[in-house]
């Protein structure tokens, strides 16, 4: 199983970006989805998850700002960052719990980060 994380890069404080992540591989089920942020001399941290019924989890500091969802049918994590601030620079990383065998266990697998700046 293989993620893909697009759509980081700079912006400025206010301002919006729009994170993607795509699993590809051998996957029979997605169970959970989301995203974690890894900001300079802080530990990982829980930015957004969704089920796949589609049920929302936040950060605080993510609250009212961002939006996650996904596609099923293309195996894909949206973020939709608005009112951006520093503080949300950052690493982002997708996962998605993924079974690849039917009546196996569900293994969190993980993209490669994607580098999201904003700048005061």
């Amino acid at each position: 199983v293989q993620l893909q994380a697009f759509g980081g890069g700079l912006a400025q404080a206010g301002g919006s970006l729009r994170l993607s992540c795509a699993a590809s591989g051998s996957i029979v089920s997605i169970s959970g989805m989301g995203w974690y942020r890894q900001s300079p001399g802080k530990q990982r941290e829980l930015v957004a998850a969704i089920t796949s019924g589609g049920v929302t989890n936040y950060a605080d500091s993510a609250k009212g700002r961002f939006t996650i969802s996904r596609d099923n049918a293309k195996n894909t994590v949206y973020l939709q960052m608005n009112s951006l601030k520093p503080e949300d620079t950052g690493v982002y990383y997708c996962y998605a719990g993924s079974q690849t065998a039917w009546n196996t266990p569900y293994v969190a697998y993980w993209g490669q980060g994607t580098v999201v700046t904003v700048s005061s």
